[in-house]
Order: C-alpha cells, then sequence, then structure tokens
C-alpha cells in the first residue's frame, strides 16, 4: 500500500530513486503524455465554450432571450455535474485510456451537432449529452498525472495540461470569431467537433500507461514510483474488487474537511471561469457596445492572462514544495491569493474606458487561473484505489458553478439590463472561496479511510 509522501520522505525516494539511475540517463515519456493531455483539454474546452462565443449571433437566429439563454448555457453543467461520480467509477474501472478515447468520440460528435440545430429543445439536448460526455474529462487528466508524475511535479504538470483551457481559447477565438462572420455561427460547431473525432483517435493511438510505454525506461519509472506515481495501479484496484462503490464511502468522503474545502474553493474558482466561457462575449456586445472585430481582439487578452496565471501559480506550488515548504504552503498559497484577487472583476462596474475594463478582466482572470490548482489537491488527498471516484464528487461540486453561474447572470441580466449586479456576483464567491481554503481545507494529506 503507497504511503503518504512527506517532505523528507519524498527526498529519499528521489535520491534513491536518483542513485539507481546513475548508469541509465532517465527519459521524458511523461511529457509527451502531458502533451496530450493538454491538447485534449484544449478541445475540451472549445467544444463546452463555442456556444459563447455564437451566442450573440445565435440567439438572433433561434429568438433566444437573455434568461433562456441562461438555461442553455447552464444545461451543459446539469448533465456535467451529475455524471461527475458515475464517470469516476468507470475510469476506476476501465482505466484512462478507454475512458478519454470514448469520452471526447462522443462530446465531439454532441459538439458537431450543435451546429444542426433548429430550436432550443434541440440545443438543449446536445448540451445535456456533451455534459455527460465530458464528465470523465477531468477525473481522467488527474488520475494520468497521479500515474505518470511524482508529487513535486505534479502542480506543473497540472497547470500545463489546465493551461489548454484558455490557450485553445485565446488563440482560436479569432479564427472562430472570423469563420462565424464569414460562414455563420453553425460553422464553429463543425469545426470544433471534427477537430476532436480526430484526435480522439490520436489518442488511442498514443496512450499509454508508464510500465507499457515504449519510451519510459526503467530509470524513469523509478523515478516516478519514489515520488509517488501510481504507476502500477491504472487497471483499478476497483476492477479487482478491492474498492467496490458504495454510497456509503461517498460519505465518508465528503465528510473529510480536506475534500470538502477545495470543493467549495473551486466551486468559488470556477464561477469566474464559467464567466468567462459563457457570457463574456456577450457582456462585450451588450454592455461595452463593441463591435464583433474588436470582441475579437480584446476577448484574447484574459485568456492570455489566465494561460499565464495557470503556469505560474503551478510552477510556484512546486517550486515552494522543491524549497522544503509545506504541502499546505505549497498547494494553497498561490489558490487563496488567486482567489482574493479574482475578487477585483467587481471594478469593472466602476470605470469606463474599455482598455481598462479589458485590464481589470484580465487580471481578474490571471488570477482565477492561479486558482486553478485544486486538481493537484486531488491527486494529494485521494484514497488509495478511490482517485476516480474522489475526482468525481470534486469535479461535481466544482461544476455546480457552471449550473448555478450561467443562470444568476442571465437572470440579472434579464431583470436589470445590465451586468453589474453579474459582476458582483462573481467577486463575492471568489472571497468566499479564498475562505474556504483558509479555513476549512486543513493539512494537505492523503486521506485514509478505515476498513
Amino acid at each position: 500500500m503507497q504511503k503518504p509522501i512527506s517532505s523528507g520522505l519524498a527526498n529519499e525516494g528521489y535520491a534513491s530513486a536518483g542513485a539507481a539511475a546513475g548508469a541509465m540517463r532517465r527519459s521524458s515519456a511523461r511529457y509527451r503524455i502531458l502533451a496530450l493531455l493538454a491538447i485534449g483539454t484544449m478541445i475540451n474546452y472549445l467544444d463546452r465554450t463555442v456556444l459563447g462565443i455564437a451566442a450573440p449571433q445565435l440567439t438572433k437566429e433561434l429568438g433566444i432571450g437573455a434568461a433562456v439563454m441562461g438555461i442553455v448555457f447552464s444545461a451543459f453543467s446539469w448533465t456535467y455535474a451529475a455524471a461527475q461520480i458515475p464517470g469516476g467509477l468507470f475510469l476506476d474501472r476501465f482505466g484512462s485510456k478507454l475512458t478519454y478515447y470514448l469520452a471526447m468520440t462522443f462530446w465531439s460528435l454532441c459538439t458537431l451537432a450543435q451546429g444542426l440545430v433548429h430550436g432550443v429543445g434541440a440545443l438543449l439536448a446536445f448540451r445535456f449529452g456533451l455534459g455527460v460526455s465530458e464528465s470523465p474529462c477531468f477525473p481522467t487528466n488527474s488520475r494520468v498525472v497521479a500515474t505518470w508524475f511524482p508529487q513535486r511535479e505534479r502542480a506543473l504538470a497540472t497547470g500545463t495540461y489546465t493551461v489548454g483551457e484558455y490557450i485553445g481559447l485565446a488563440f482560436f477565438s479569432p479564427v472562430l470569431f472570423a469563420l462565424m462572420g464569414a460562414y455563420g455561427w453553425r460553422t464553429l460547431f463543425f469545426v470544433v467537433g471534427i477537430a476532436g473525432v480526430v484526435f480522439a483517435a490520436v489518442w488511442w493511438w498514443l496512450y499509454r500507461e508508464p510500465h507499457e510505454h515504449p519510451r519510459a525506461n526503467q530509470a524513469e519509472l523509478e523515478y516516478i514510483e519514489a515520488g509517488g506515481g501510481l504507476t502500477r495501479h491504472d487497471s483499478g484496484a476497483a476492477a479487482k474488487g478491492a474498492n467496490r462503490f458504495s454510497w456509503r464511502t461517498v460519505g465518508r468522503l465528503l465528510k473529510q474537511r480536506q475534500l470538502a474545502g477545495i470543493c467549495l474553493g473551486q466551486f468559488a474558482g470556477n464561477s469566474t471561469l464559467v464567466f468567462f466561457l459563457t457570457w463574456f462575449p456577450t457582456y462585450l456586445a451588450t454592455e461595452r457596445h463593441m463591435g464583433w472585430l474588436k470582441i475579437g481582439f480584446f476577448a484574447i487578452l484574459p485568456f492570455i492572462a489566465a494561460s499565464v496565471g495557470v503556469m505560474f501559480g503551478g510552477w510556484l506550488s512546486d517550486s515552494l514544495l522543491r524549497r522544503g515548504k509545506s504541502a499546505n504552503v505549497a498547494r494553497k498559497l498561490p489558490i487563496i491569493a488567486g482567489l482574493l484577487l479574482a475578487s477585483t472583476i467587481v471594478l469593472a462596474n466602476y470605470v469606463k474606458s474599455d482598455t481598462v475594463v479589458i485590464a481589470i478582466m484580465s487580471l481578474a482572470f490571471f488570477a482565477q487561473g492561479m486558482a486553478a490548482l485544486g486538481w493537484t489537491l486531488v491527486s494529494d488527498i485521494a484514497p488509495e484505489g478511490l482517485l476516480g471516484l474522489t475526482g468525481g464528487i470534486f469535479n461535481f461540486a466544482a461544476n455546480l458553478a457552471g449550473i448555478v453561474t450561467p443562470l444568476v447572470v442571465g437572470f440579472v441580466v434579464a431583470a436589470t439590463g445590465s451586468f453589474v449586479g453579474a459582476l458582483i456576483f462573481i467577486g463575492v464567491v471568489a472571497l468566499i472561496g479564498a475562505l474556504a481554503y483558509i479555513f476549512v481545507v486543513g493539512d494537505i494529506k492523503r486521506i485514509r479511510l478505515e476498513s
């Protein structure tokens, strides 16, 4: 059974692994795997958020008002959140390779189908399907990182694949806006959906577990294991009957303050993220009265800032851990600082300059990127054999923000004709998340559930 990793034990393990690998240069197959995760995550977020780019044009063609559009934005997260625990169980049973392949194939087909809709009912149906299909993605990401990376590299690895959430939108948004201007909003769903189907095949072809990967030598495997990588466990203890699902297990996990606290904190961070992924283009078009070209340019800047924030947060966390700081400091400090800084989004209500507004939005999204390290903590605290289930519970709670935030923003805008109250809501939730990490989470250590 794998033991919890303290800094001392981890350092001893690394030293032993280094000595054993003295005669063999360590390979770097784990970085190839990380590249696959980053591309997959980028496609994942393009699929779920392309609706936000299409929304201003789509709502006019289909005759959808702000309140109904809030429901449409939210619909994805209804099934996404509900399918987290089943998705985590599927992951624990069948492993990362098959789970990710099936998820990406089906979510891409649901995206493509959204380009064919002519009414709200069909649009909602395919958003529901997208939510179910995408539900195993981040539990799988977390499991792959825990499998392939030692603890001291996990925050930066998590930041690297997480940056795919923002990079895709940052660099592809101008292209997508141009495509929409030239060919209409339906084209966006066709292009993004087809890209996902193709990459699903690439994932199936290239992904391997560490002990099966042709480019991972013994030195790299020993290095991963010495740092707490789960190189022998992805076939699933659950598959062998060691950790069968029960609602009692879910209840016992939810009683752990570490998990409850990071769930609340991630909900807060996701609220800022969801605003940018859904309502932000509409905010620029209606509240700030920007034209399409201006929106296409300005919309990328906060996403670039968020990309930098993700990488900075991951680098800072791993750097603090390598310098001997406790997991409590190294993991929690970037997240707390990020959530506190994300609350500054409310300042956009009180300035008139579009340039200053974008600067405030970019700062808030940079900070949200710093706070996007929750999945690293899942890897650190999940009980053995229950990483999929723990990740499913975490992602369920976190993505309740995907249900709540679009609805609140939509109804506030419909009721007041303004985004002022919506931005206040986002800022207050970010502050609550920071308080959860300060007062609720407690020590970062692996949860042990008594048999």
